[in-house]
């Protein structure tokens, strides 16, 4: 999996009612859960995301209640990955199972500025800041969490594992 798009940066903490609000947990529709992502933190994100883009963050991403909405209006939105110092363990959980890759490099968070463009090799955990040059190393997912993210998660890769016994 190779993306490549512009940093948005954001703080420490922030939890999945910022990036969705509870407000819009009565629809399950992934376009208009991307169309309220991160309204409550940066009322100019959905205008100026595009798709690709990654969200860069410091400590604790995805914190707070285990929301399944978070991941999917993140990558609904056309964000492409989500690079952080760490997250919480259920965002962390349900990102793989929706299939939106996340990378923990506290390194790439400090050098990765807001706007700048970024390139990451998910498969080999590799990070480089275009911008800047700078290259960083995350530790990549295992071979069976890559395949999940890229079949588009666990659902889908459930019904392809099905599928393919029933042949």
């Amino acid at each position: 999996m190779q993306f490549k798009g512009n940093a948005f940066r954001y703080g420490r903490d922030i939890d999945t009612d910022v990036i969705i609000p509870a407000r819009y947990l009565n629809t399950s529709d992934p376009q208009e859960l991307a169309r309220h992502c991160l309204e409550d933190l940066d009322t100019t994100f959905v205008n100026r995301v595009q798709a690709g883009d990654i969200v860069v963050a410091e400590e604790n991403f995805g914190c707070g209640s285990s929301r399944e909405h978070a991941p999917v209006a993140l990558k609904t939105a056309g964000v492409s990955c989500v690079i952080a110092k760490s997250f919480a363990r259920i965002f962390y959980r349900n990102s793989i199972n929706m299939g939106l890759p996340i990378l923990e490099c506290p390194e790439a968070v400090e050098g990765i500025s807001e706007g700048d463009v970024v390139s990451v090799d998910a498969d080999n955990g590799v990070i480089v800041n275009e911008t800047t040059g700078a290259t960083f190393q995350a530790q990549p997912f295992p071979p069976f969490i890559q395949q999940i993210i890229n079949e588009g998660g666990l659902v889908e890769h459930a019904r392809k594992s099905i599928a393919a016994k029933g042949e």
